[in-house]
């Protein structure tokens, strides 16, 4: 192929230097076709083209080649065949040929094809409160000295691109709720409309159109905050590309380098204090006389009012095992022992789990994102202790029970005082029940003072400070009020003794 270079140099000694082709073409050492060709071309570039590309080996392959490049077009990027995948998969169907024509003629394909598919974007305008927008993103953090996942979730105000960015260890429904939550109390309000991708959390079946079969609690959300949600054509990023391109700034400028972070507590409240930030500084793109915090308080007076706070949770159903546990996620959380085989619903929260049944919370706990972990409630199993004591001494809900500081110490000085201190201690312990910690507490706090470490002599002060406090008024007739009241005096006994033993002798 002919160079530039070389076609310059043609023609400057042809048209400039008066040479003839003859002259020319020995001068450059080229035939005298290609110097006529250049001359009568007038061109000063030469690209040369294949009219007809033969494929001598992968012809017989290429309808082959191409069906499995089709089913591969709807798939994300990381979910379509490599062209060495390809060329393997053709190898076995008898392909005898190169790599390399496989993976040009791969390459040749997908360019086509997304030059065939390129689009003309509008851009769009939303005006005050009238829409936000959500996705989630994955970000790589350092939390605690680990390099941990975190799952961002971003919401995006349409009209003052104010946004607020939230991180959690999961991306299930109940982070989604939180997510709103929080953003919604952020705000100070809510938008008329939500807009999504076609996210598992919120919605059930893709419907024609824009119509959406979203779930029973997500739709329960937007119902409890009074916006209408809004799922993105499948495939259709742009429908809301302002979060979209948001996750990319968020990414460089708040996630790189690596943050270093102790919880998801500290790693949230840097994330607010930069969004606010930003917004502070960052001009309006389509009001640049003002950032985007002015425009953002100019259209909070726009916001629907925020409604009392949703209760965000997913519900699970779950059965409480032989040892009055649940399971979820991996981890194992106990129970009212007393439920012990029957079947409860499991109000899972960002932060916490509820078990109920029948209406009645049977177990709380606060949840936990590791795996193979128990969280023991020692209190689900006191009605057990009535009947097996022995279960104190090595019982798994009750290593490291961590108890009021004087019951503490009466467990402590009963374990070495008496062998039969666990029935002590359990009997002490159900008190608790009928009187309250703090009156039991008070009774050991007593007991420790004057010596008497037993379980009679606990249960014997707290009735005694209960009868105390029993103070029962009496309205008597004023003829039977004493006008004198009696003083107790124990010398008077001393003075009949001595007059007995007088007249005895």
């Amino acid at each position: 192929m002919l160079t530039v270079e070389t076609i310059r140099k043609v023609r400057i000694a042809y048209h400039r230097d008066g040479k003839s082709i003859r002259k020319t073409a020995k001068d450059l050492r080229l035939s005298r076709n290609t110097v006529r060709k250049v001359v009568r071309s007038d061109q000063t570039a030469f690209e040369y083209r294949r009219k007809k590309q033969p494929f001598p080996k992968l012809g017989a392959y290429i309808e082959q080649l191409e069906q499995r490049l089709e089913e591969d077009q709807p798939l994300p990027k990381k979910r379509r065949r490599t062209a060495q995948a390809l060329f393997e998969e053709l190898q076995n169907q008898g392909y005898c040929g190169g790599y390399d024509s496989v993976r040009r003629y791969v390459k040749r394909w997908r360019r086509h094809q997304q030059h065939m598919s390129s689009q003309v974007f509008i851009p769009l305008t939303f005006d005050p409160a009238e829409a936000f927008q959500f996705d989630w993103s994955h970000e790589l953090v350092q939390m605690g000295g680990m390099p941990v996942k975190a799952k961002a979730a971003h919401l995006r105000l349409c009209h003052s691109r104010m946004f607020l960015v939230i991180a959690y260890p999961r991306e299930t429904q109940e982070m989604v709720f939180d997510a709103h939550m929080r953003a919604f109390e952020f705000f100070g309000g809510v938008c008329r409309k939500g807009i999504y991708d076609n996210l598992k959390a919120a919605v059930n079946k893709v419907l024609s159109g824009k119509e959406r079969n979203f779930n029973n609690r997500f739709s329960q959300l937007c119902s409890h905050y009074l916006f209408e949600p809004i799922a993105c054509t499948p495939a259709a990023g742009w429908e809301k590309g302002q979060v979209e391109n948001q996750i990319g700034l968020v990414r460089r400028r708040f996630f790189t380098p690596r943050l270093k972070v102790t919880d998801f507590a500290e790693l949230n409240a840097y994330l607010m204090e930069r969004c606010i930030g930003w917004a502070k500084t960052q001009r309006h793109p389509t009001m640049p006389q003002k950032t985007v915090w002015q425009v953002f308080q100019e259209e909070k007076p726009y916001f629907i009012k925020l409604s009392p706070r949703f209760d965000g949770y997913a519900e699970r159903p779950a059965r409480v095992s032989s040892s009055s546990l649940v399971t979820y996620d991996r981890n194992r959380y106990s129970v009212d022992c007393n439920h012990v085989g029957k079947t409860a619903q499991m109000r899972v929260y960002a932060d916490r789990i509820q078990i109920v049944r029948n209406g009645q919370l049977i177990g709380e706990h606060d949840r936990h994102f590791g795996r193979g972990k128990t969280i023991f409630n020692p209190w689900h199993y006191l009605p057990v202790l009535e009947r097996k004591p022995g279960a104190l001494r090595n019982g798994a809900p009750f290593r490291n029970w961590c108890l009021p500081e004087g019951i503490e110490r009466v467990q402590q000085l009963l374990k070495r005082r008496y062998a039969d201190w666990d029935r002590q201690f359990v009997g002490i312990l159900q008190a608790i029940a009928l009187y309250g910690p703090e009156a039991i507490e008070d009774a050991c706090w007593q007991a420790l003072k004057m010596n008497v470490i037993s379980k009679e002599a606990i249960l014997n002060l707290v009735h005694r400070s209960r009868d105390q406090h029993r103070q029962v008024v009496v309205d008597l007739p004023p003829h039977l009020v004493l006008k004198q009241e009696p003083v107790a005096d124990c010398r008077r006994y001393d003075q009949l003794l001595k007059e007995r033993h007088h007249v005895a002798q």
